[in-house]
Formats: structure tokens, sequence, C-alpha cells
């Protein structure tokens, strides 16, 4: 799982990758090979920022990687200019890691050197594979896809080999097979076509079928019983982080009609032609929060018990018509990083709310219970130590007869907690019959809401703070 690290720990990393010259011009070779490559191609800027943020680290320049460092220094902005209206710096980070998994996803492992650009910072996460490693997966039968459709597979591995589906409203790709440890380095199954690729690319495999003559397994454990034992498929939707930096960047809110509408700037006429120019640079991305991809890999461990496909969309690629069927969906993000999950709050006690006071996301309780709050707002922002708050809920899909998992936080360190919490097979039944849901128990409809610890940008620690148990129907209210 790739987990966020502090700028000080990844120079750490850094120093004991690179320890002699030749290390350090491994490194600059490599990063000259990407900037000339196809995926950089027409982008000088980009070029330009991924070759600056890698000098500043092996240089172990941290405050030169700060955005309003790297604003004055690579593009020449004054001292005093105001970050919240240029956002040259955030837009050009997020090209960068667009074109990284690009550039990745073409050739993949054909260099030891890989560089990341993790989301929410500039400081690069510089991975090493020695030669040796690679020369020893290949021979033991690792074959990792470098191409859009092609197979990973694992030859002498008798376990079920697993694929994705990735449903975008222009169609579908698959890719299938993998290694059961399926390793990071197993990139390049990149669906371009629906801007989800490194979801796909860092998880390799995401359907569950089993090998001929093999007896299909059930999933035991609630909730995932529910979704993985019945006859209809399951959808992840991902989030949409794009749409977050979209409404910090406006100051508008993207109602679940507007984003449905692909109306992304409700009110264009407020804003100034650059901000305006600037957003729908922005709007250009697609791809999910980093957060994501660790989740709906262990979902899609779950799912290869019960020889179940998962079919993963991108929130902006679906319609509202997709949601009016039987199936069963699982949602990642709150309502303002996935706006579709909105569609079910009226049957949740627990309630994300946008504060404007200080602009987040909060919970409110709208049913608080003996020793509950009626708010739960976090104190960690971005990058913060601090608290904060998520919810898992199982619901149900309003007039239709599928289950609707919700799986979000305040921020993303809250969505990262609950991910972790509803896919432990140990802890999460355990949690559940403190609730009153006991293993053998007919489905129930809940909510858990979690309190975290958040510090340097990933969950310290988590617990369970509140559970409600839900009526059947569509609706509490």
């Amino acid at each position: 799982m790739h987990s966020v690290v502090s700028p000080h720990s990844r120079t750490a990393e850094i120093a004991k990758i690179i320890q002699t010259e030749r290390d350090v011009a491994l490194v600059r070779q490599h990063v000259k090979e990407v900037v000339e490559g196809a995926a950089f191609r027409g982008s000088q800027r980009s070029g330009q920022f991924l070759t600056y943020v890698v000098e500043q680290a092996i240089a172990g320049h941290l405050d030169a990687l700060k955005e309003r460092v790297i604003g004055m220094e690579l593009f020449g902005r004054s001292p005093s200019y105001d970050t919240g209206e240029d956002a040259i710096v955030r837009v050009t980070a997020s090209e960068v890691r667009r074109r990284l998994l690009q550039h990745y996803g073409q050739h993949g492992t054909a260099s030891e050197v890989r560089i990341g650009l993790p989301s929410g910072s500039y400081f690069p996460e510089i991975t090493r594979e020695p030669q040796r490693k690679r020369d020893l997966d290949e021979e033991t039968g690792v074959r990792r896809s470098s191409t859009c459709g092609s197979d990973a597979s694992v030859g002498t591995d008798s376990t079920p080999n697993l694929t994705v589906t990735a449903h975008a409203d222009s169609g579908q790709k698959s890719a299938s097979g993998a290694s059961r440890r399926i390793p990071w380095v197993a990139v390049g199954i990149v669906l371009s076509a629906i801007n989800i690729a490194f979801l796909i690319a860092s998880a390799g495999t995401f359907w569950g079928g089993h090998s001929p003559g093999k007896a299909v397994e059930t999933v035991s454990v609630f909730p995932w019983s529910a979704f993985f034992n019945s006859q209809n498929l399951t959808h992840l939707v991902l989030s949409d982080p794009t749409i977050v930096t979209i409404q910090e960047f406006t100051g508008q809110q993207i109602s679940t009609s507007d984003y449905a509408n692909h109306n992304y700037i409700p009110e264009p006429n407020t804003l100034s032609a650059e901000t305006s120019r600037l957003s729908h640079i922005i709007l250009r991305g697609d791809n999910p929060a980093e957060v994501d991809t660790p989740i709906a890999l262990s979902i899609a461990r779950i799912a290869q018990a019960s020889s179940r496909k998962i079919i993963v969309h991108g929130a902006r690629a679906i319609q509202l018509a997709d949601l009016k069927n039987d199936d069963n969906f699982i949602f990642l993000g709150s309502p303002r990083s996935n706006p579709w999950s909105a569609l079910f709050s009226d049957q949740l006690d627990f309630k994300f709310v946008f504060d404007k006071r200080s602009n987040q996301e909060i919970i409110q309780n709208v049913r608080p219970r003996r020793n509950e709050l009626q708010s739960y707002v976090p104190t960690a922002l971005g990058w913060a130590t601090g608290q904060s708050f998520a919810i898992v809920a199982l619901v149900q899909n309003p007039d239709q007869n599928g289950h609707v998992l919700l799986v979000a936080g305040a921020n993303a360190e809250g969505t990262e907690a609950a991910g972790r919490i509803v896919t432990d097979e140990r802890r999460l039944p355990a949690t559940l019959q403190q609730c009153g849901i006991p293993p053998t128990a007919p489905l129930q409809k809940f909510e858990l809401l979690l309190r975290l610890n958040t510090m340097a940008g990933s969950p310290s620690n988590f617990e369970v703070v509140a559970c409600h148990l839900l009526p059947p129907g569509t609706s509490n209210h």
C-alpha cells in the first residue's frame, strides 16, 4: 500500500537511494528520459517542473518545494503573489502527475528508477528497483503489463487470476491476470480514455474469476456478504479530487444536480477571465484520489473470495441513469469529492455539510443520541496534525433493490481510515457486533462514525465513536 510520508522522511529515503555520483547521474538520466518521452511532449512547463522538484529533492532543499517558492523560482512570480488567485503551481503539479502516469503506463519497468509526485505535496517520491530483482522476477514468471489491455500474470501460481473492468460513458476496457502480490511496480494497464489509469495500474487487477473445477467460495463478512454473495453486479465509484480543487479555486459549491449535468462551474460569470481560464485547465484532469487505490484493491481481494466482478467507474464518467437499477454500488469520498454520494444523505443520521466559516466539510448529527455531539468538526486541514472524522454507511439505493456502501471522510485521511476499517475482515465484524449486528443477523442498514488523528497526511489511529442502526426502506426521515 502506498502511504503518505513527510518530506523529511522522504529526504531520508532518497538519501538511501542516492549515495554516490553514479546514483545521482542515474536519477538525472531517468528524469531526462521521462521529460523527453511522449507523455511530456508538448508541455515544456511540465518537464521543467519535474526536473526542478527532483533536483531540489536530491539537494535536500525542502524549503524550495513549497508552492510560493516554486511559483517565484520556476514561474517568475513576485514574492507577494496571491497563491489563492494564481494556481499555476497546483495546476502544473496536477498535469505532471497525469503525465507521469501516462509515461509509466507506456514504459512499465523499463528503468529501475521510478518517480512519483504524491497528491498534496510537491516533494517527489523516488524509488529504485535493482536490475537484479527485476531479472529475478522475469525468471520466476512475473510478467508486468506495459500497454493497455496487456496481461500481467504469474505462470506458476495456481491462484485464480484477477482482472478489472472499468466503465466510462464511452465504453469499457479490461485488463486481466495478476500475481497475488500485485506489486506497485505492476503498472501500465492504462485506460487513458477514462482517466482512472493510476488506480488500475496500481492495483493491477480487479476481477475475481475462478479456475475451472474450483468451487466458488462465499464471503462471510457482513456487509460484503450482501454485495458479493448476491447475483447483482457491484460497481465501485471513485472520487473526483479535481472537483474539490475547482470548488476551492472558484469558491463555488457544486451540487449533485450540477455535477450530473456537467455544470462544474455553476456561476462562470462571477469569475475573472484568468480564474475562468485556469478553472478550465484544472478540469482537464480526471483522476481519483490516491487514497482510493488501496481501498479499491482491498475490496477487490474480498470480491475474489466469491469470484465476483467489480466494475470500476470514475465519478465523472457515470450518469444518474446508471444508478437506476438493482445493482450494488460503493462510493468512495464525501459529497464534496464525490457528489453522487449526496443522493443518499436523506437516509443518514451523520450528514456531511460544508462549513463556510472553517472552509471545510463537517459532519452534522441530525439525530444525536446520548453522549453524542450535534456537530463533528475536524481540526486537521490538509497535511496537518489534528483530528478528523469519517463515516461508513450501508443504505438502500432509493426505489431500487440494490445496496449502497458509503466510505467517506471529511478529508482524504478520513476516507483512508474508513476504507481501512471497512476492509478489515477481523475488525469490522467485531465492530458491528458491538453495534448490535451479529455476523449471522439478517441484513441491517447501519452507520459508523469514526474519529481519527492525522499526522503528515496520514491517519495515525482511529476509533468508532458512534454507531446507528438504520430502519429498513429508503429513508429514515
